[in-house]
């Protein structure tokens, strides 16, 4: 957990800023061609080295709150189950009977001790282990050590489980999280409690994650809503390998100027995103609520799917605090639904028409030249240096 002098630095980087009018920023301008947004041969390629053979935490620890807990979802078309056996361990499987390939769950969360396929009704432990077949006697010899679910590799870590789509690929978490894992320790996840969840749909993963990384665009596009409480074009950016973390200003910065910093609570002020390669965005935007995002690329370079959670500190009991969390879910809804995702779209229909050869991501979009930069590393662009 961070430290209180840790965010009082914090708090001093961005009172530096506000008073220059100022922000962290990129030692010069990026060019990034537009075919990085839009080939269907890169995209395949991208896709296939990062979200299939990187690690992706594609859940939160407290989904699988107890022994027993299960969650099956979609993930960029891989049927995925994930659960907690009875000793507390976390697995991942691909929610396929090993008989015909039929889910053995079905999509949601639930609590149970056992998965049967709805086919034929062969039966697999919490841990994925074959533990029968319905009519054993005539089917023949069946191990096992051969028929039980097949695993993807998986870890549990700082409130999230990690998993990578690629049976087989093993990882280390301590190795792909380094010192980010700090960061995300002190977030304390594991204290949160989950308000609401949805599925949105999206323009292309580039596009949409593009604004997950400035705030050059939050006075002008989000002027009604998180641009009401946050300071445009101002930011902090820290990177801990491929993983930052961006710390925004909130309108009320300029209070602490009339304080001493003895007096200073930076919470009060700064709104720090911790965004872990390649697709998981989480802000903790007023305090007490939390907005978790995880972006899937969709099947072509034009669409994504978005899986938005909101985390309170508490459960809402009071009437005002079930109105103070429901504003909060209707204003992230409303920033990236309404707002991010349309202007998202148009950018993307617009990537053909030729008007630009490149985009220019400014010096004042230091994560996003970050990220792009990761990204073409990762598919194996050898000229290409990360910072």
């Amino acid at each position: 957990m961070e430290t209180r002098m840790e965010k009082i630095e914090l708090a001093r980087r961005a009172l530096a800023h506000f008073d220059t009018k100022g922000t962290d920023q990129a030692a010069s301008t990026l060019e990034l061609p537009v075919t990085l947004y839009g080939d269907v041969e890169r995209f395949q390629r991208e896709k296939q080295a990062i979200f299939m053979e990187l690690p992706l935490a594609l859940a939160m620890s407290i989904e699988l709150p107890e022994p027993g807990s299960y969650k099956a979802m979609t993930v960029m078309d891989k049927p995925v189950l994930l659960s907690r056996d009875e000793n507390g361990q976390v697995h991942a499987f691909i929610n396929a009977c090993r008989h015909r390939g039929a889910p053995v769950c079905q999509e949601g969360k639930g609590q149970g001790k056992r998965f049967v396929c709805p086919y034929h009704a062969w039966q697999y432990g919490l841990d994925g282990q074959l533990k029968g077949i319905y009519g054993s006697n005539t089917f023949g010899d069946v191990s096992p050590a051969t028929h039980s679910l097949t695993e993807l590799p998986c870890a549990e870590q700082s409130g999230l489980i990690w998993v990578c789509l690629t049976p087989g690929k093993v990882f280390d978490i301590d190795e792909w999280l380094q010192d980010f894992k700090e960061q995300l320790d002190g977030l304390q996840l594991n204290n949160w409690h989950i308000y609401e969840q949805r599925w949105l749909d999206g323009p292309g993963w580039k596009v949409a994650w593009d604004g997950y990384l400035e705030a050059y665009h939050h006075n002008t596009l989000h002027a009604n809503t998180v641009g009401r409480y946050t300071i445009g074009n101002l930011m902090l950016h820290d990177t801990y390998g491929p993983h930052q973390r961006l710390v925004f200003a909130r309108r009320t910065l300029a209070e602490m100027k009339a304080q001493e910093e003895k007096d200073w609570d930076p919470d009060l002020h700064l709104r720090q995103i911790h965004s872990v390669f390649p697709n998981l965005s989480i802000s903790g935007v007023l305090g007490d609520h939390c907005l978790v995002s995880h972006v899937f690329p969709g099947a072509t370079p034009e669409t994504t799917r978005t899986l938005q959670t909101v985390l309170v500190a508490k459960v809402p009991e009071t009437e005002e605090e079930k109105n103070k969390s429901e504003a909060f879910s209707a204003t992230v809804l409303q920033a990236v639904q309404q707002e991010d995702y349309p202007m998202g779209y148009k950018i993307q229909q617009g990537l053909p028409a030729g008007g630009n050869r490149f985009f220019t991501i400014g010096r004042n979009e230091p994560a996003i030249q970050h990220y792009h930069k990761w990204v073409r590393h990762f598919a194996g662009d050898e000229e290409q240096t990360c910072l």
